[in-house]
């Protein structure tokens, strides 16, 4: 959750070499964990975490698989 757009940015263009045009986040909250055991309820919070939706010039795309 730390990461800003323009450091997604950066990230994106130096590993995949690739012109980015567009940056959009969402913020996502954990879900509340709750579980009956032997020494009684116990409840959590799974972690909080943020997606990045890049989008990419005209003829770029990122090729997942080509390592496989």
């Amino acid at each position: 959750m730390r990461a800003n757009k323009l450091q997604i940015r950066n990230a994106v263009e130096q590993m995949y070499n690739v012109v980015v045009t567009d940056v959009n986040t969402v913020n996502y909250m954990g879900k509340l964990k709750s579980r009956y055991t032997k020494a009684g309820f116990l409840s959590g919070r799974a972690n909080n975490f943020k997606k990045a939706i890049v989008t990419l010039k005209d003829g770029d795309k990122i090729d997942f698989y080509s390592n496989i």
